[in-house]
């Protein structure tokens, strides 16, 4: 529907051109174009979003393979030949907005694709093989036809998983392979999947919970009817997976770490520092940075040891904070309940920081527990309107000793309101283009979470020392990552090397140094993000206030950054001194 307005209102804006002069006729032209591309460019994410913004793809699973690659190139081609055309003089500055943003994406996407990725289509973080299990834990079925649906996307397994497992053997054959560290951990959570019972397993869940409205016997028949599917389809395709990993992949998999070893690495590598910082920075740039901000945020550190009475150094202080049980959960509910009640302090404190907020609400949730073990700490789902389905704050319910309380805060705050919740949200309420209500620049996403955490201190979040050491510690996290991914993937460090500076610069526990380590192996370059994003946020934040003095307006400034959706960073750049300008000029 909302295409069809489009249409329409590029018909008229033409229309009335013919009567009103030139000057309007090159206006109407650029919108019609711009209009033209942005149609193009949705034409790929109608196919392949598995969130099911689109209609069309919310009940089967995306094309898979270097025939579905091909056509995803053509069209983002026509995309961009189209985008060329469009002038910007004319304009709006939405729709410049709207020009910047496709152009940075297009380039992203044909890049990506001239690298063939999809030859890894999975990692230690996620992948395919886990899809559906994402998609379980926060679908809504509102009636027997979606339910029906429902169960017809399970009975896709064994073709969605046989065309992964094709592009993972394309990828042996090329040496274009995780690394083997990564290889096991994929293997371990295939073989835990697949050892889920049946009465357990979450793709069931949507089922079980069906509206009343749905009578007792027809729910019952359809949860019989997910249980076969599950016996018959799902299950031999999760072995089928097993077998493959253990069998072919493992064996084959890479001796080194590093992405700059695999083919065209060191140019590979460059690419993915560009896609997930949105800058120009080379990878010597980035670790130059982590290490200088390593240095700032450990003398930071020091004075807050010191403000909890803390009389050692600092090695024996976080050696103190991993190890006594005062600072860590006994129950899973007890964790959970924790980290809802800071949400909602947190809520309370947003309207004096935020002139807009999002319509839409979110949940505490733990990781379904078939994917837990080796899952990352916390981990933000994104909710949908439309369907019904409130977003969700994840939180790792599983080795308690490992989830330390005066980390919660700020993983809470990150995670949810007001980081990746408020600013995916508003997102969604934007009135332009579809893409760009479900765009995801990391940079500018994960830069915004990490500054929700340094906001904490302003909504006054932290209630004590250790919790606010639990936020540097998080944010030291986010440093190391700079030092560690560069090492990792530009400087041939081994995961000892990587390690210490997690271990002699946080308070991170062991297994979450372990995952997160992991991670950093098999998905290069994204773990760049939060840091070089947050840097850019408080860099212009600072600018705005150092430019504005008393006119400076916080609620302002965030409804600048987040209400024109995710942006590369130099755009919000540019965004922001335009922003500057115009609040000069106020009374």
């Amino acid at each position: 529907m909302r295409h069809h307005i489009l249409r329409l209102a590029a018909g008229a804006a033409l229309s009335a051109v013919l009567l009103a002069g030139p000057v309007q006729a090159a206006e109407a032209s650029a919108s019609a174009r711009l209009t033209q591309a942005v149609k193009a460019y949705e034409s790929v994410s109608a196919v392949d979003d598995e969130e099911g913004a689109s209609d069309e793809a919310r009940w089967r699973l995306p094309p898979v393979g270097p025939k579905a690659d091909a056509a995803r190139k053509a069209k983002y081609e026509n995309a961009k030949a189209l985008l060329a055309k469009v002038d910007e003089a004319g304009l709006t500055d939405d729709e410049k907005l709207t020009r910047q943003i496709l152009a940075w994406s297009l380039d992203d996407k044909l890049v990506g694709l001239s690298f063939d990725e999809g030859r890894m289509p999975f990692s230690s973080d996620g992948g395919f093989d886990v899809s559906l299990l994402y998609r379980a834990n926060g679908v809504r079925l509102k009636d027997e036809a979606e339910a029906r649906q429902w169960i017809g996307l399970l009975a896709q397994s064994p073709e969605w998983y046989a065309a992964n497992i094709a592009e993972a053997r394309r990828g042996i054959a090329t040496g274009f392979v995780h690394a083997r560290s990564t290889a096991e951990s994929v293997l371990d959570r295939a073989q835990r999947t697949a050892a889920t019972p049946r009465s357990e397993d979450p793709l069931l869940a949507p089922l079980r919970a069906l509206p009343t409205s749905v009578p007792a016997d027809h729910k019952a028949a359809l949860i019989a009817e997910g249980e076969a599917v599950l016996r018959d389809k799902v299950a031999p395709a999760r072995a089928g997976f097993v077998a493959f990993m253990k069998d072919e992949y493992v064996p084959h998999a890479a001796k080194s770490l590093a992405a700059s070893d695999l083919p065209d690495g060191k140019r590979y590598y460059a690419f993915l520092v560009k896609r997930y910082t949105t800058t120009e920075m080379t990878p010597d740039q980035v670790h130059e940075i982590g290490q200088a901000e390593v240095r700032r945020i450990r003398a930071r550190m020091e004075t807050v040891m010191r403000e909890a009475g803390f009389q050692g150094d600092l090695p024996a202080f976080l050696a103190y904070l991993r190890k006594d049980p005062k600072f860590y959960a006994t129950s899973r509910q007890q964790l959970l309940e924790k980290a809802s009640e800071i949400a909602k302090r947190a809520d309370d404190q947003l309207p004096a920081h935020f002139g807009t907020l999002p319509r839409l609400t979110y949940g505490v949730r733990p990781v379904p527990a078939s994917i837990e073990k080796g899952y990352t700490t916390g981990r933000y789902f994104g909710g949908d309107p439309k369907a019904g389905r409130a977003g969700g704050l994840m939180i790792n319910t599983s080795e308690l000793d490992q989830r330390a309380l005066y980390e919660l805060p700020a993983l809470v705050l990150h995670e949810g309101a007001p980081g990746h919740h408020v600013q995916t949200s508003l997102a969604q309420e934007q009135t332009g283009p579809e893409f760009r209500k479900n765009l995801y620049f990391s940079a500018f996403g994960e830069g915004w979470g990490l500054y929700s955490e340094w906001l904490g201190e302003e909504m006054g979040i932290y209630r004590d020392p250790y919790e606010l050491f639990g936020r540097l510690s998080y944010e030291m996290w986010r440093a190391c990552r700079l030092v560690a991914d560069t090492g990792i993937h530009a400087k041939g460090w081994s995961l000892d090397q990587a390690r210490a500076c997690f271990t002699d610069n946080t308070a991170l526990s062991p297994t979450n140094i372990e995952v997160e380590l992991k991670r950093y192996v098999s998905w290069p370059g994204q773990a760049l993000s939060y840091k070089i994003g947050e840097l850019k946020i408080l860099e212009l934040r600072k600018r705005a206030e150092d430019q504005l003095g008393p006119k400076f307006d916080e609620r302002a400034f965030h409804d600048l950054v987040l209400l024109g959706g995710s942006t590369p960073l130099a755009v919000l750049d540019a965004r922001t001194d335009a922003w500057i300008a115009e609040s000069k000029k106020k009374s």
